[in-house]
């Protein structure tokens, strides 16, 4: 994950993790937080969210196929119709776990680590170290926790509007998420893929005295996973921004009608 203020999220060495700073979404250029932060953690790529991402497209072919050597795949449009195979067996802590050992499995494992970690979960210290403990593989997740620690800092997160716990002031709902368009298989071989999510995210704190209203971010977030233990572990990651489409013409909903839209509206289980 590349660290850079896009999403919010500092580059921090290996992994390139973006850590908040400026967008939280690893790089959605919003204020910086959103948008442009960097890409929001690599990691964490979220940070902010904006979170941080995905479904897949891509290549489903079996991670048996002949296998060994890692393979680059041209990037090519996936089909829009479903598959109809099931993405994911289990939840843990309410993320999406056992995903197929196939290159279809690893589209809809980064999918679904992407909305993982451009949640507002990672604003919090505990539930940000359960989730790099669980999607990142034993060495990222080493090497990410500290960098993490320090880019959420007491600082980081009163400029988002947040108290230093992670939560914001009573009456106001803060938002983070990443909302994935699509994937691409950008290399596959038997124990690694190469992964990348086209989304759209969501950043900032909806709430009649907020100074920081929600606004979106288009970004691309790539993953290097890694089969271990059963199951698609990442083991760094980097954003960039776009592509993005031309804005539409679409009223700006006042800030009541995002903080309801947040609590009626609830998240997806990604699938290619």
């Amino acid at each position: 994950m590349s660290t850079s203020g896009e999403h919010g999220y500092p580059d921090t060495g290996q992994t390139r993790t973006h850590l908040p700073g400026g967008d939280p979404y690893g790089g959605a250029p919003r204020r910086t937080p959103r948008s442009s932060s960097r890409s929001l953690i690599t990691v964490v790529g979220v940070v902010v969210l904006l979170i941080a991402a995905i479904a897949f497209a891509n290549r489903g072919s079996s991670s048996k196929d002949g296998g060994a050597k890692a393979r680059t795949v041209e990037p090519e449009a996936a089909p829009t119709a479903p598959s109809g195979t099931r993405p994911v067996r289990t939840k843990n802590t309410g993320v999406p776990t056992g995903f197929a050992h196939t290159a279809q499995g690893a589209q809809s494992a980064a999918s679904n680590y992407a909305v993982a970690l451009g949640s507002t979960s990672m604003f919090k210290r505990d539930s940000r170290h359960a989730l790099l403990k669980m999607l990142y593989t034993s060495d990222a997740e080493a090497a990410l926790q500290e960098p993490m620690d320090k880019a959420y800092s007491a600082a980081f997160l009163a400029r988002m509007g947040l108290d230093a716990a992670g939560n914001p002031p009573k009456g106001s709902t803060f938002v983070s998420r990443v909302v994935p368009v699509g994937t691409s298989v950008r290399a596959y071989a038997d124990d690694k893929a190469k992964i990348a999510v086209w989304y759209t995210g969501l950043i900032g704190m909806a709430g009649s005295n907020s100074t920081d209203p929600v606004t979106s971010s288009w970004k691309t977030w790539t993953f290097d996973l890694r089969w271990s233990g059963g199951d698609w572990k990442i083991a760094s990651d980097t954003q960039r921004n776009g592509p993005a489409p031309v804005p539409g013409d679409d009223k700006a909903a006042a800030s009541d009608e995002i903080s309801k839209a947040t609590e009626e509206y609830g998240g997806f289980t990604y699938a290619r």
